[in-house]
């Protein structure tokens, strides 16, 4: 129970319903009751706290559900044809475009932009073999997407702009849709990156770590200086101009500012519509790291901004976060959730010097390197790409029983590999918080559902009157 709504989910059906609290605390016994191993009496006996009347009418219910296959569904995706023989296609690339960054982040993972190598630029060359991979290698689908990353990607600016261009060559020559969005920490930008950035960047991330003085701490100008005054002026120029575009401004909380939720509304107080927050992922010994005992203020932040953010549903309000966004209706595919972000897969990265790997956060771990782009007649190595392929909920112990599985398909290979050593042991932290976020997201959603029915009704109400009169 969230928010004063208590809610049953299907886990393999994805089905949500908002339920009373008399078929609450009968769900809590119901699966040995289903099982044979507890009879109607015995089962109302273990609920003395409510009337036969009203338990008998919440197992009549119950079982209802059940036998409509929206209650205790079995998981049977594991036995599809289009799962056990898909054969996944290179669908996105991220294109580390600069190895190197004007800025000196406490927590960057990249070590500043040059991820523990030489700094480098992506040379034109470099760039539009990725391209060229991309749309020969990308079979029946259309959409390709290509994210310019870094170090900061601005630094490399006419590079960026020249793929851009010749994405759009080779979407003309191949039928194919080269949708580019470009992360950037925004020093950088002025009128004519954002003019070029609105007119061909599909979607635009803007990095930002919420008020001044939490920002500040942690992402520093090669000076030492704080970065806030230099970007977000900018930023809300580049959003001001970019009209009904996609982008999003995504923050980064640490152990210092585990208060984040005060972030993400500063965001909507500047103005800003498309936010997130992510929480950092450092080794222990660095002082920002989160770690376990942190996870009780963590989830007790999320239920607060839940709380907030389910009554900003309720008026319509657009502003939108994105760990609490989710779709009851469909969603993704279910390959889709079973098999997660596609690493190594569907999605490589591309380092300045051609060097690929299953995705930005792996470049530099010379284990995971999986060629160059400039080889002739480039394979993949298959063991590798099997290995990230058999990589998905199935296959990951801790995902079997965990109620979230369908919505992270399993978390992040690089994190469970830098935690646990092992990409099939997700990393414990995440999915604590994962699980939190997924309560608080359907706990929104029944909140904004519940409170459109009652519009309704009431809206009803109002037409019979009128009509009696």
């Amino acid at each position: 129970m969230l928010n004063g709504i208590r809610i049953a989910m299907d886990i393999n059906g994805g089905s949500v319903h908002v339920i009373d609290e008399v078929t609450f605390d009968l769900l809590d016994h119901y699966d040995e009751y289903r099982k044979g191993n507890l009879d109607e009496a015995e089962l109302y006996l273990r609920l003395p706290q409510h009337s036969l009347e009203e338990l008998k009418a919440s197992l009549e219910e119950v079982n209802t559900l059940v036998a409509e296959g929206l209650l205790y569904t079995e998981d049977t995706y594991q036995d599809l044809e289009v799962f056990k023989n898909r054969k996944p296609v290179v669908k996105a690339l991220c294109l580390n475009i600069a190895h190197d960054c004007n800025l000196k982040c406490k927590y960057c993972f990249a070590s500043q932009g040059d991820f523990g190598g030489a700094k480098a630029l992506m040379s034109l060359e470099v760039g539009k073999k990725s391209l060229e991979y991309l749309a020969l290698n990308s079979g029946s689908r259309k959409n390709l997407e290509v994210d310019f990353f870094g170090g900061e990607p601005l630094m490399n600016f006419d590079v960026v702009k020249a793929l851009v261009l010749y994405g759009d060559e080779l979407g003309a020559k191949y039928n194919k849709n080269f949708r580019f969005t470009i992360t950037t920490n925004g020093v950088l930008l002025d009128d004519k990156k954002i003019d070029f950035i609105n007119e061909h960047m599909h979607n635009a991330v803007l990095s930002l770590d919420g008020r001044k003085k939490v920002n500040d701490d942690m992402r520093l100008t090669l000076l030492d200086g704080g970065s806030y005054d230099v970007i977000v002026p900018k930023f809300k120029k580049l959003v001001e101009r970019r009209g009904n575009k996609s982008y999003h401004l995504r923050g980064t909380f640490t152990r210092n500012a585990l208060d984040f939720s005060e972030d993400v509304k500063h965001f909507k107080d500047l103005g800003f519509v498309h936010t997130s927050m992510e929480p950092v992922v450092s080794a222990d010994e660095n002082p920002y790291a989160i770690k376990e005992e942190d996870l009780p203020q963590i989830l007790a932040e999320y239920e607060k901004l839940a709380v907030e953010y389910a009554d900003m549903k309720v008026n319509g309000d657009p502003f939108t976060f994105f760990h609490f966004m989710v779709d009851l209706s469909q969603g993704p595919c279910v390959i889709k959730r079973i098999t997660g972000c596609g690493a190594g897969t569907e999605y490589l990265c591309i380092t300045p010097e051609g060097d690929i790997y299953p995705c930005h956060q792996f470049v530099g771990n010379d284990a995971y390197k999986m060629g160059n782009i400039l080889t002739e007649n480039l394979t993949l190595p298959e063991e590798m790409r099997a290995t990230f392929r058999d990589a998905h909920i199935y296959t990951k112990e801790d995902c079997k029983t965990c109620f979230s599985k369908f919505y992270c398909s399993g978390g992040c290979h690089a994190n469970a590999l830098n935690f646990n050593g092992d990409i099939h042991k997700p990393y414990k932290l995440g999915c604590e918080m994962q699980r939190k976020r997924l309560e608080c997201s359907i706990m929104i959603e029944a909140k904004r559902m519940l409170a459109a029915a009652e519009a309704e009704e009431q809206e009803s109400a109002q037409d019979e009157k009128v009509l009696f009169l």
